[in-house]
């Protein structure tokens, strides 16, 4: 007998979901909610009016906006159509989005109305073949309304293959450009199969995304896992912490995703003490460990926290650490996923290191990557032939096994969850005029998790401070890259190769 192989793509599994439970509400966003039977028909209907206006399997799809119902929309569309969606972070620059989108070729765009001007900013250098409003008429914008107009559903979608590309999202890069990870049908499948059996997914979740899209903790942290098992997602346009606090006890919301910078922010509000957060059955956090009294403050009100360490490339899966282990293993990032493989291993990235020992985090599993888009060096550089990806993080296993993230190889830092590559940021800063050279590294910030540092050196006779550095780069860099320190120095310290020590810079300006 010859056994069938299920497909486990976007599309498949979520019109089967439709089929299912098509009269249960699954998505509510500004005060309107959608069963699953209109947000299918509305995604059958845009996939339609897509593959009319000319995107076939393996086109690109790019939304740049706020959160939207129209995102998920363009994910299943695309998927129905085997095309590739690409969300696109609202908080980067014209040059930066103009490098992301030409190199994925994106075929369509969807842009929102507060992000349309940075568009048209570098629209004449951008090779897309089709640019639509996602919120009504604009000068040289066609409504996607109207584009999509009064399209028949789309009958049969196109099956796709579990290592078939579904989704490329960008991660900032170490040599100063974002590269692309490749994210399939089957890493989705099998990043939420991990989610499940970490934490219990129920049909009578409600799950409240706040997080941006354009992340993959937002994307596919609650929201896919919980229309999965037929849930309802409350969908915020952004995070803001007295709505959520309003929204848990209007929805009865179960679960939610966060970075420990929301979690702040959230606590800091004067009624965290008395609101009823009452349903919620779990946080989950990730993004940088979650500091021991944010722990305490929301185990007081009941709330556990479920925290993990995973990657872009991960699909995030990673580790997971319960609850039940927050403060005992305290700083820890949990154990491995239930599919996922990890080891910390030695300098020829192979040798399996023993307990304390520090070393390079590396995993394998069916959560991982297919490789970036256009870079096949990158690719090799990062997963082996052995389907191993090389994080590029240090830690360490402890004798039961739970990992702990010491440092990060590629020097990498977290800011309110974003992740900020030194080498983009300094690769900006030295077309500075008063620039000889510069280095960038964080440094711990209460409110932020980390904070950026630059250090620089000046050419002969110039002058330079943190407001006039900070109001150049903004033009250049999201705002959330842009240095928060300036420390001038003669010369950076160097290594006889010519690296900057930049363990040298941290211990002579640590604060």
């Amino acid at each position: 007998m010859t056994m069938v192989k299920a497909d486990i793509g976007l599309n498949s599994w979520f019109s089967r979901r439709v089929m299912q439970t098509p009269d249960r509400p699954a998505l509510s966003f500004e005060g309107a909610t959608r069963s699953y039977r209109a947000m299918g028909d509305a995604i059958n209907r845009l996939a339609a009016a897509l593959k009319a206006g000319g995107v076939c399997r393996g086109d690109r799809v790019g939304y740049l906006g706020l959160n939207n119902p129209l995102y998920f929309d363009l994910l299943f569309a695309a998927a129905r159509l085997g095309a590739i969606f690409v969300p696109l972070n609202f908080r980067l620059t014209g040059p930066e989005l103009d490098y992301i989108i030409n190199d994925a070729g994106v075929h369509t765009l969807v842009v929102d109305g507060p992000h349309r001007p940075v568009i048209d900013g570098v629209r004449l250098s951008l090779c897309c073949r089709r640019y639509l409003s996602a919120d009504g008429p604009a000068d040289g914008w066609q409504p996607i309304a109207e584009f999509v107009g009064d399209a028949a559903p789309l009958a049969d979608g196109v099956a796709t293959a579990d290592d078939d590309v579904a989704v490329i999202m960008y991660t900032s890069g170490t040599t100063g450009r974002p590269k692309g990870a490749m994210l399939t049908h089957g890493n989705f499948w099998w990043a939420n199969i991990n989610g499940a059996m970490g934490a219990d997914v129920s049909e009578k979740d409600i799950s409240l995304v706040m997080a941006p899209l354009f992340h993959i903790g937002g994307l596919n942290v609650t929201p896919l896992s919980c229309w999965q098992k037929g849930g309802h997602v409350i969908l915020h346009k952004g995070f803001d912490p007295v709505r959520f606090l309003a929204d848990v006890a209007a929805h009865r919301v179960t679960t939610t995703f966060a970075v420990p910078a929301m979690l702040l922010f959230i606590a800091q509000q004067p009624d965290f003490a008395t609101a009823d957060l009452s349903s919620i059955r779990v946080i989950m956090c990730g993004g940088a460990p979650v500091p021991e009294p944010l722990l305490r403050l929301y185990g007081a009100r009941g709330i556990p926290l479920n925290q993990g360490y995973g990657l872009t490339e991960t699909a995030p899966s990673g580790t997971y650490l319960g609850p039940d282990f927050a403060l005992a293993k305290l700083g820890s990032a949990g154990k491995p996923m239930f599919f996922v493989d990890l080891r910390v291993v030695g300098e020829d990235g192979r040798t399996p290191l023993g307990p304390h020992e520090r070393g390079e985090v590396i995993m394998r599993g069916p959560n991982i990557m297919r490789g970036y888009w256009n870079k096949p060096e990158a690719t090799a550089a990062a997963i082996d032939a052995e389907g191993w990806f090389h994080s590029g993080d240090i830690g360490y296993l402890d004798d039961d096994g739970f990992l702990y993230i010491c440092d990060r190889l590629k020097d990498m830092i977290i800011s309110g969850g974003e992740n900020i590559y030194p080498a983009e940021v300094e690769a900006v800063l030295y077309a500075h005029e008063a620039i000889a050279e510069v280095a960038i590294f964080g440094e711990p910030d209460e409110k932020w998790g980390e904070s950026v540092t630059a250090v620089a050196a000046l050419k002969p006779g110039a002058a330079l401070d943190i407001e006039i550095l900070r109001a150049w780069a903004t033009e250049r860099l999201a705002r959330y890259k842009l240095p928060t320190r300036l420390e001038i120095v003669t010369v950076l310290p160097r290594n006889p190769a010519g690296k900057v020590l930049k363990f040298e810079l941290r211990d002579r300006f640590r604060r």
